[in-house]
């Protein structure tokens, strides 16, 4: 991949992504070199369920919102893939298909390798083999904090951690307050967290109240990552 395709934000969110960022200088310039650059508008489908997996995907820009549907027919949210996250492996190494529907949230930069090219990664650089099993560790961990958290901890204290996890990703500071750069509609945020959207609304209202956040049309502001902290904890 030649690197000029690439701004100079993008690239930067991939080469400093947690994961990437600790790989030899060998395995990233061999990743980078066979990825292709995809750039999808919003609401543009990657992938969908039951498909065969035929790409590992990189996320420079914007984020991959990782949906299904329920027995109900309703689309539910689970995960957004935020800038930086590589994803997509597990199918290719079991060979089972697409288990959720993947579609671009916003303006969404991806780096794709292909499966032919994954394969041969592996066959080049065992070190990745040690990689993405951290990664898989890492994944693991997170499903079980959340399922954790859903089933002994109380909505306020949900909400404020996934606040502060959307400030990290994607925080754009201003002042001594925090604007979270991903557009999400409540609803969207209580498909995250397995509640109502009524609940939610109710639940960001108080902390309006509280002086912790100020809800906008289309964005979310935090004005004291303090007290979201402190109800997060409770």
């Amino acid at each position: 991949m030649n690197s000029t395709v690439l701004t100079l934000s993008e690239r930067n969110n991939i080469e400093s992504g947690s994961w990437f960022s600790k790989l030899s200088a060998a395995l990233r310039s061999d990743i980078l070199s066979r990825a292709l650059l995809r750039r999808l508008s919003d609401g543009a489908m990657l992938s969908c369920r039951g498909e065969p997996a035929e790409e590992w995907v990189g996320v420079a820009k914007g984020a991959v919102r990782v949906s299904s549907v329920s027995l109900s027919g309703k689309q539910v949210t689970l995960t957004y893939v935020e800038p930086g996250t590589w994803f997509g492996d597990i199918s290719l190494f079991d060979g089972l298909p697409r288990t959720h529907d993947a579609t671009a949230h916003g303006d969404t930069t991806l780096l794709v390798v292909r499966k032919p090219d994954f394969k041969e990664l592996l066959s080049r650089h065992t070190e990745l083999y040690e990689a993405l099993l951290r990664l898989n560790c890492r994944r693991l961990r997170l499903m079980f904090d959340a399922v954790e958290d859903l089933n002994t901890r109380p909505l306020a204290a949900r909400l404020a951690k996934q606040l502060l996890l959307l400030a990290r990703s994607y925080g754009v500071t201003q002042g001594e307050e925090i604007r979270i750069g991903l557009q999400l509609a409540q609803e969207d945020l209580a498909q995250l967290l397995g509640a109502s959207r009524q609940r939610v609304n109710q639940e960001l209202k108080s902390f309006e109240r509280d002086g912790a956040l100020r809800v906008e049309p289309t964005r979310l502001v935090i004005l004291s990552k303090d007290k979201l902290l402190a109800i997060a904890q409770r």
